[in-house]
């Protein structure tokens, strides 16, 4: 339907993933929320472990679409490609859609050539529940209400209480210190 508005993979080979049959990873019942996926054998710092997958569409069709569900109207298996698309991994999705939010993570997303893989960011023992940092970034101000509506219950010692990503402090003291330039020259 809007996959012919996709952005192009690149000349660029995908990084290497083991074939499914291989079972590196299963999802299973998580301990921090809902369903996780677990290592089922080691899987080495660097290494891409599976590829996120499902339909890619448009932030407009995202948005018609939403919520996935009403009583959860947060959770989604939307995953950010860029400003004009998204993966909805709902629809075609894989096994890379349970993996859970962390503020300490053991592994990322990296885009690459219009394609998101996760990666392991450190050695990972089998047994381990696998996790990346959702990130989200939301333009609206911070409030208590918000953040309570993203929750994060990773447990992580310096667990910042939300998937949303923190504001930039830089950049809060730079648009401050423009008000002030600002002001200074309206005196």
């Amino acid at each position: 339907m809007l996959k012919s508005q996709a952005p192009q993979p690149s000349e660029t080979p995908a990084p290497s993933v083991a074939p499914a049959d291989a079972r590196r990873i299963q999802t299973r019942r998580s301990g921090v929320h809902g369903k996780g996926v677990f290592a089922l054998t080691d899987l080495a710092e660097g290494e891409t472990i599976i590829e996120y997958v499902g339909e890619i569409i448009s932030w407009k069709e995202a948005l018609r679409r939403h919520p996935h569900d009403p009583t959860d109207p947060n959770h989604t298996f939307y995953f950010h490609m860029d400003e004009k698309h998204v993966i909805d991994a709902k629809h075609g999705g894989n096994s890379s859609r349970w993996i859970n939010h962390a503020c300490k993570p053991n592994c990322e997303a990296d885009e690459d050539g219009g394609r998101v893989f996760i990666k392991a960011l450190r050695n990972i023992t089998a047994g381990e529940e696998l996790f990346y940092d959702y990130g989200l970034i939301i333009d609206a101000k911070y409030t208590k209400k918000l953040l309570a509506e993203y929750p994060c219950w990773c447990g992580a010692k310096k667990c910042r209480g939300t998937l949303l990503a923190p504001k930039e402090k830089a950049k809060d003291n730079d648009d401050k210190k423009k008000k002030k330039k600002k002001d200074k020259k309206k005196d």
